[in-house]
């Protein structure tokens, strides 16, 4: 196989990343894009000129029976993943879906046991997976440089709630939640992928802000193991961006991650020090790996599906304990 040969479905704003992303990969192939917006396809089609004859399909499930591709990438709203999903498997395509994966952990492990049983990888653009300092911390953990991990606390901030008001980020049936099932879930996903902790124990309180989703999140976990952990969202911010805090403490030293920054404390140091950019591990991208995965390249997503699920079911777990007044929700 000398070009992948890749659907593109949902045109949205997280389109931009992917379709950049994919234009400086020489054996990506895109054969058709798939959008019910025709505005949404002249701004693709202004923005990257290389797409003006790539063929555009209102549904796509005609650019399925019609175009012979290999895989399928699904950027739409998230209610959308699991039908679509679904439907990209059964016409022999390996799928990469945007975050949180699909809604519900029932969903999950439908789609889960679909795409083995199809024969098909299923893979999420959790892109902090192929970033050079997330590669660094999990490699770090990994070797046994923090020891038995005792506490992590991860805050993210935010100004979600007046980014996304009026959009289907803020529709209950369209984001199927709100700045954790969002944006947070990048950073659950996060913590769980470099430590390898199992959440055991999940409670939470949330205030939805007004709105009907969740905008700002305080989340206790307790781990297998016994580590201690905090989850803080924070999607009512001020100003704009967004800003990331990841602290993992260890018996034997640290790791401080600081929207970028990287600083370490290992055994017998009184002082965390900083890593230099040229001690991280390249970065790659979501896309890129998911045509290695098709080319048979790397063996795995580097952000399988099952990551999916794990979010979703701390993520679904949360909201249950803030339906019930913060009870503690215990899982497995």
């Amino acid at each position: 196989m000398s070009k992948v040969k890749l659907i593109v479905i949902g045109l949205g704003n997280i389109s931009k990343r992917h379709l950049k992303d994919l234009s400086n990969v020489a054996e990506a192939e895109i054969v058709a894009l798939a959008d019910p917006s025709l505005d949404a396809l002249e701004r693709t089609r202004q923005q990257y000129p290389h797409l003006a004859d790539v063929p555009h399909y209102s549904d796509y499930k005609q650019a399925l029976a019609e175009v012979k591709a290999d895989g399928a990438l699904i950027l739409t709203p998230h209610f959308l993943h699991y039908e679509q999903g679904i439907a990209c498997l059964d016409a022999g395509l390996h799928v990469l879906m945007e975050k949180p994966f699909v809604h519900g952990v029932e969903s999950c492990e439908r789609i889960i046991a679909h795409a083995k049983a199809q024969g098909k990888h299923l893979a999420i653009a959790y892109q902090r997976h192929l970033m050079g300092p997330f590669l660094y911390i999990r490699e770090f953990i990994r070797s046994g440089g923090l020891g038995d991990i005792r506490y992590v606390n991860a805050y993210q901030t935010q100004a979600w709630l007046e980014g996304t008001r009026g959009t289907w980020r803020q529709d209950p049936e369209a984001s199927c939640g709100g700045q954790l099932n969002d944006s947070g879930s990048h950073l659950l996903d996060a913590v769980l992928w470099v430590t390898g902790l199992k959440p055991t124990e999940v409670s939470a309180r949330i205030d939805k802000r007004g709105t009907g989703v969740d905008i700002d999140s305080a989340i206790t976990v307790r781990f297998a193991g016994g580590a201690l952990g905090t989850f803080n969202v924070v999607g009512s911010a001020a100003g704009g961006g967004m800003h990331e805090d990841i602290s993992i403490n260890g018996s034997k030293g640290s790791v401080l991650y600081r929207s970028g920054t990287l600083q370490v404390l290992r055994e017998g140091e009184k002082r965390p020090s900083a890593v230099a950019p040229e001690q991280l591990p390249p970065s790659g991208n979501p896309d890129r790996n998911f045509v290695d995965l098709i080319l048979g390249r790397v063996d795995e997503p580097a952000a399988p599906a099952e990551c999916g699920l794990q979010i979703n079911v701390l993520t679904e777990a949360a909201w249950k304990s803030d339906r019930q007044g913060g009870e503690v929700i215990r899982l497995g």
